[in-house]
């Protein structure tokens, strides 16, 4: 059997499918990628995106969100 390179890296997927998926618009997408902020490439002329990056990218976004967190530590005023 012989696996294509779209079965053996995930699905790639279209701008409206990851707006989708994201359940985001279109134009916060289309920004995300142009400015390299969400894994994505081109393909003749339109943004591609490999689902398995996507969904790295969503677990990275996601670890970085509990590390961010702000702390319940009592700041110099004994305020919280």
């Amino acid at each position: 059997m012989v696996m294509t390179m779209a079965e053996s890296d995930g699905d790639i997927l279209t701008l409206d499918e990851v707006a989708a998926y994201l359940k985001a618009g279109k134009r916060t997408i289309y920004r995300l990628a142009a400015s390299g902020e969400i894994p994505a490439f081109k393909l003749g002329g339109t943004w591609r995106f490999s689902r398995s990056d996507i969904e790295r990218w969503i677990k990275e976004q996601s670890a970085g969100r509990v590390e961010h967190a702000p702390s319940k530590v009592s700041d110099k005023r004994g305020r919280k």
